[in-house]
């Protein structure tokens, strides 16, 4: 018995492989392995990065558009802006014509005929001043409107909020309109 397994132990040690069965690496091979750069700089992760952050963009934009308080900046956040918006999207407002009527105007002043050129500088002067006296009446019944919703904890700035969306074009407002028109009344 003390035969076999000393044959075992010697077939043993003749077939285990003496070292570590590759060559020792040079100083050179191992500093060039431990160098990496700090920042990686493939073509890959810059393309990578790219479409992640358009991907998180397109969904801030979406999320906005939609009004998803998450998405919306400081100045449209919070329940009191959502009703003010919503107050002014359901209704029509004169301050929504301002930017045609300027182009028309300014296509007239083309037009080589003084008078029609005065009058149409007077009307787009008259369509101005309808529009500020329009903001101002806005203004005010928004306050009147969220006070009677919201009580005495109104935010500041909530007329002046109202006033200046009055005169964006409806398709260009920003959060969206999320009423239809003529729903005010409903608020």
């Amino acid at each position: 018995m003390a035969k076999t397994s000393a044959e075992n132990a010697s077939n043993d040690a003749e077939q285990a492989p003496s070292g570590k069965g590759r060559p020792t690496p040079t100083r050179a091979e191992r500093e060039a392995a431990r160098k990496r750069p700090l920042v990686p700089d493939t073509k890959e992760a810059k393309a990578r990065a790219k479409a992640q952050l358009a991907e998180q963009r397109e969904k801030a934009r979406l999320g906005m558009a939609a009004g998803d308080d998450r998405y919306l900046t400081v100045r449209d956040r919070g329940p009191q802006r959502r009703f003010v918006r919503d107050w002014v999207d359901g209704g029509w407002n004169i301050g929504e014509w301002v930017m045609p009527i300027m182009v028309v105007v300014l296509l007239l002043m083309f037009v080589n005929i003084p008078i029609v050129q005065v009058y149409a500088y007077a009307v787009l002067w008259a369509f101005v001043i309808l529009t500020v006296i329009d903001m101002v009446i806005t203004s005010i019944r928004v306050k009147k409107a969220a006070r009677r919703k919201f009580g005495d904890r109104m935010e500041k700035g909530l007329g002046w909020y109202g006033a200046m969306r009055t005169v964006q074009m409806r398709f260009m407002r920003l959060p969206k309109p999320q009423v239809k028109r003529g729903t005010r009344r409903s608020l």
